[in-house]
């Protein structure tokens, strides 16, 4: 008996008291599309070797998600494992105090190294936030660019020898630019590995093939093969630090490439991303998961669990570590996708549900007249098809999908994962429709979406319109406490730049007749040609009320349903104004003013006014 105690305490003190924390490296690109990488099917050769590696050393998954098509919110659903109804991070804007805590909270309370590189303003509720650093800064102090290769491998190495002198296992979250735009340009000072041509580049399905559309995806894959060299880098500087056996490597991208039904959509191709794992000894090299849905709200809890940290109360997501170690899970066989906002504050929600076969999405700002606005209306792709779509009636259709969209939307990704044709009026689709609706309102119960109501009383137009004046009551009451906070008090008389300019509308406007505005100015003749920034500049005009203010001012014709049948339409080229005419007395001597950067938008109801690119 005394010598099995003796073997029991040996054996006791041969043993470690708890096994070391694995490291994390959380790898993200920004705006790339999954099958823009070679092992998830990309057309294209050669634009992402080293993705490539990192999937043939660990697992990848071929159904995974994330949750929303825009930067910001996406990321706070990744970090919070909650979905943007339940975190406020519905759209551009800062959310402080929380009730909640999100990876950086949690990876420091469980005594892990935190630092992030690129997207800071985009990875957290608020900022600055309580990262151990923030490796966007090099050790000169000067910030490091965001396209820069090489500054990833620095900053990584950076990351890791700090928390070796912390005594500590680091959590990483390095975030690379590309292939966000800006995209890369010909004698860019920021080196690619590769360039691709215009004629050599695949066409995606939902887009159209022309020359400028060429052009600009030959830009993204560059840059696409730019972000590769990244990853690269990165791993390059984890094999350098000897830390890469005792290190669980995490790849995504935050959304889908920045091109129309891509980005700040929830279409198949707006969401779907190129989802990596490499844990040694736990991952199989080479191995693909095609039996469960995971999506970007499992992420945090899935870090917790790797990290052997608790959970917190409150999470939407659920971990899939034992996926990973092979274990069944149940639970995987649909994902709830959220949009609520662009970068401007502009409210279009969206739902959606998918499953491997499947995808319904509930637009409830879909009335014939609301355009929907988003960041990629600004791409020469977007410009491109609305000046052909006069004369080519599937561009026009198409044109008239992206601004206007249904109330509802179903597609058979497994056929259609383009997303080219809405089944939901199709009477053999029937049955689908209403089992996906079913999905859709227990997500939206489960939890707690505030767009349950109007998706419950969607064949109501009224109470449709009755929500979406509300959130985006909501979001411009939010706009202009935050300007209001910052605004700079207006200019006394007899300051430089006071009484510069006035506009002077017309006494009325008619729906489809151009609209004249003239500017009454003061700017010296020597001035010549200026280039004028006015933010924030209404404009009475009886029965209609404009607002100057976000993109370029072209010839402005308003609409009694907007631009919906309205596509036949030649676009109209911007204008520069000339010099107005004036209602006080004139300036003996004046310049032409140009605005750039401005569009009119109208604020009245039905009669909607809409700028033509």
């Amino acid at each position: 008996m005394k010598l099995d105690h003796t073997c029991l305490l040996l054996l006791a003190f041969c043993l470690p008291l708890h096994a070391a924390k694995p490291n994390i490296l959380f790898i993200t690109v920004d705006d790339m599309s999954c099958d823009s990488v070679g092992v998830y099917g990309c057309k294209l050769k050669g634009t992402t070797p080293h993705m490539d590696q990192l999937a043939a050393e660990g697992l990848r998954f071929d159904y995974a998600h994330v949750q929303v098509g825009n930067c910001y919110p996406s990321r706070n659903v990744m970090f919070s494992g909650r979905y943007p109804h339940n975190t406020g991070v519905e759209g551009f804007y800062q959310v402080k105090p929380i009730n909640y805590p999100v990876m950086c909270d949690l990876m420091k309370a469980g005594g892990y190294y935190t630092a992030i590189r690129g997207k800071v303003s985009h990875s957290t509720p608020y900022q600055p936030y309580a990262w151990d650093d923030d490796l966007t800064t090099g050790p000169d102090g000067k910030k490091l660019h965001v396209k820069d290769v090489p500054s990833y491998h620095d900053c990584t190495l950076q990351g890791i020898a700090k928390a070796k002198t912390a005594g500590k296992p680091f959590c990483l979250n390095i975030n690379i630019s590309d292939p966000h735009k800006p995209f890369w340009k010909p004698n860019d000072p920021h080196k690619t590995s590769k360039v691709f041509t215009a004629e050599e580049v695949p066409i995606p399905g939902f887009l159209f093939d022309d020359p400028l559309v060429r052009k600009e995806l030959a830009l993204y894959y560059t840059s696409v093969r730019r972000a590769d060299d990244a990853v690269g880098a990165i791993l390059r500087a984890l094999e350098k630090s000897g830390e890469r056996e005792n290190t669980v490597v995490i790849f995504l991208s935050d959304h889908g490439m920045p091109l129309p039904f891509a980005k700040t959509q929830l279409y198949h191709h707006s969401t779907r991303t190129p989802w990596m794992v490499r844990w040694p000894g736990v991952t199989k090299p080479g191995s693909l998961e095609k039996n469960y849905m995971i999506s970007a709200v499992d992420l945090l809890p899935t870090l917790l669990d790797i990290a052997g940290i608790k959970h917190p109360k409150g999470f939407d997501g659920q971990s899939f570590v034992p996926i990973m170690k092979g274990q069944k899970q149940l639970g995987r066989s649909a994902i709830f996708k959220v949009y609520n906002e662009n970068a401007g504050g502009n409210r279009h929600p969206i739902r959606g549900v998918q499953t491997k076969k499947y995808l319904y999405l509930f637009n409830p700002w879909s009335d014939d007249r609301n355009v929907f606005k988003t960041a990629t209306n600004g791409t020469a792709t977007y410009r491109q098809m609305r000046k052909l779509a006069p004369h080519d009636p599937y561009l026009a259709a198409r044109l008239d999908m992206m601004d206007f969209r249904e109330l509802e939307e179903l597609y058979d990704i497994e056929r259609d994962p383009d997303c080219l044709k809405n089944l939901v009026e199709l009477p053999n689709h029937a049955f689908t429709l209403k089992t996906m609706q079913a999905h859709m309102e227990e997500y939206m119960r489960d939890t707690n979406d505030h767009a349950l109501e109007p998706f419950l009383n969607r064949n109501d137009r009224a109470a449709l319109a009755a929500y979406i004046q509300k959130v985006q009551g909501d979001a411009d009451a939010r706009r202009a406490n935050k300007r209001k906070r910052k605004q700079k008090p207006a200019p006394k008389a007899g300051a430089k730049g006071a009484g510069l300019l006035r506009l002077n509308p017309p006494s009325s406007a008619s729906a489809g007749k151009p609209v004249t505005i003239t500017i009454a100015h003061t700017i010296p003749a020597n001035l010549k040609e200026q280039g004028i920034h006015a933010p924030k500049l209404n404009v009475g005009i009886p029965g209609n009320e404009f607002q100057l203010g976000g993109f370029q001012i072209h010839q402005f014709i308003a609409h009694d349903r907007g631009l919906r049948r309205q596509t036949t339409a030649p676009p109209l080229d911007p204008i520069t104004l000339p010099r107005p005419r004036q209602q006080t007395k004139p300036s003996p001597s004046g310049s032409p003013v140009r605005f750039h950067g401005q569009q009119f938008r109208s604020r009245r109801g039905a009669k909607r006014a809409h700028s033509c690119p």
